[in-house]
């Protein structure tokens, strides 16, 4: 990872050049195709179809930016990304749910495309200094090592975290998920 893209990984908001209708057009396009690794399977519409099956999860893209976005992703569709951590503080700034264990995401790249569905397969809320080697190394970022998730995460929530109305604190609450790829384009 170069010295100007700092890590991070909290879910954000793709910015890519897609506007919206394109970027639901592909979401669902790509939702069709995964949806049966993820055992959702349709019937054509037929009476009674639950909701989850028919409509896309949520999608998202990491970090803060398209390149930290395309980074990630990399990571993650090399097989060496299996975990991801976020600032409770994103999600309650952003009225967001916490992802809880099977859980669905499309993970879209820096443009907004999507790319991987995910499945949440463990969470779990931590303070910044208790997030442990395990999991520094299963987000797969850097030298793999605590010391460099710490320098990068903290740098990446020092540059993020203004937004929440909250400021990096070594004792904040982090959310550590674990997750598995479904699918992949």
């Amino acid at each position: 990872m170069t010295d100007d893209v700092t890590s991070g990984d909290a879910p954000q908001e793709p910015q890519g050049q897609l506007d919206d209708v394109q970027q639901a057009e592909l979401i669902t396009a790509f939702w069709e195709s995964a949806r049966p690794k993820a055992g959702r399977t349709s019937h054509g519409g037929a009476v009674g179809e639950r909701s989850e099956n028919v409509v896309p999860p949520p999608a998202w893209a990491f970090g803060d930016s398209p390149v930290l976005a395309d980074e990630l992703l990399g990571l993650v569709l090399a097989g060496t990304k299996t975990a991801t951590a976020s600032a409770l503080w994103e999600f309650e700034a952003a009225a967001e749910p916490l992802p809880r264990k099977g859980d669905l995401s499309i993970v879209l790249d820096g443009a907004g495309s999507p790319r991987a569905l995910i499945r949440t397969d463990a969470v779990e809320t931590v303070p910044f200094d208790e997030v442990t080697a395990e999991h520094a190394r299963r987000e797969g970022e850097d030298d793999l090592t605590l010391e460099s998730w710490r320098a990068g995460h903290e740098a990446y929530w020092r540059r993020t975290l203004e937004a929440t109305g909250h400021a990096f604190d070594r004792s904040m609450p982090v959310v550590c998920e674990r997750f598995t790829v479904l699918y992949a384009e």
